[in-house]
């Protein structure tokens, strides 16, 4: 699934293409991609203008000259395509015609191959933020995010740290990915209780994590398949610098010793027992 950095990806490329059009003729040719709507969502788009593209974490939104704002969630395989004719590809589930004033329309697909993505539109609270994820953390790139708060709430936590930095009502934006990542580089083991922790381990993990999906950020995130892709279809290259995730059996370029892979959560996670030794309750 998308992480923080693939979304941010995404966000930037929609921000240059379509910030400021207007949404013309809404089609839908799938109902799963807008089965958490509430409304008939062609017409509550149709005529409306884009003043921006905004992401918390994982999630996505188109904000409107409207009441409310188009929520986007690339699920599993969710892509979003902007191209100057349709593309006639088997899986778009919703697109749409962009309007630009004094140009040909272009057009706006969402691709979902596998269903699991979609589109909702939401009121706003209070602070104009989405109101169907206020309970979505700041992630590490909000400017509002603050790393003192998250190095105390995560040492309180009975949990596993790994556990810990895939709960998005702590930190958003971190996947199976970045999580496996960012422990490597700090050298922790992901089933290491975070009551362990002290709060200098807690400060090392965030300042990693942001620095890891910083360099997936300008290397345009990872791509596995061609399932992930950038607004112009583009794969993502951090996978080539990945130092743990998906490298079974592979020397660590720490110590040479091989990258083990482990059952957890319905997935697998990867580390180096050498440099990541598990610590254990007294």
């Amino acid at each position: 699934m998308p992480e923080l950095p693939e979304v941010e990806v995404v966000r930037a490329g929609l921000q240059k293409l379509i910030m400021g059009t207007k949404i013309g003729a809404v089609r839908i040719h799938h109902k799963r991609a807008v089965r958490q709507n509430d409304g008939d969502l062609a017409h509550q788009l149709e005529g409306a203008t884009i003043l921006r593209v905004a992401r918390r974490g994982k999630y996505m939104w188109l904000e409107l000259d409207r009441s409310f704002v188009l929520m986007i969630h690339l699920g599993m395989s969710g892509q979003i395509r902007v191209n100057e004719l349709p593309s006639g590809h088997p899986h778009v589930r919703v697109d749409w015609n962009v309007i630009r004033m004094g140009e040909p329309d272009s057009y706006f697909e969402f691709v979902d191959q596998r269903t699991f993505g979609g589109m909702r539109i939401s009121d706003q609270d209070q602070n104009g933020e989405p109101s169907v994820i206020t309970h979505i953390a700041k992630d590490p790139f909000d400017p509002q995010f603050d790393v003192h708060h998250f190095a105390d709430s995560l040492v309180k936590r009975s949990t596993q740290v790994k556990r810990a930095l895939l709960d998005q009502n702590l930190i958003s934006g971190i996947g199976n990915i970045y999580a496996d990542e960012c422990l490597w580089r700090v050298g922790l083991d992901g089933t290491t209780p975070c009551e362990l922790l002290d709060r200098s381990a807690a400060l090392q993990i965030v300042t990693a994590v942001t620095k890891v999906m910083s360099e997936a950020l300008v290397a345009g995130g990872t791509s596995f398949d061609s399932l992930y892709v950038n607004v112009n279809g583009e794969s993502g290259y951090f996978s080539r610098s990945l130092s743990v995730y998906g490298r079974e059996g592979e020397p660590c370029e720490r110590c040479g010793n091989p990258i083990t892979r482990s059952k957890f959560m319905n997935r697998s996670s990867f580390h180096c027992p050498t440099c990541q030794p598990p610590w254990l309750l007294p």
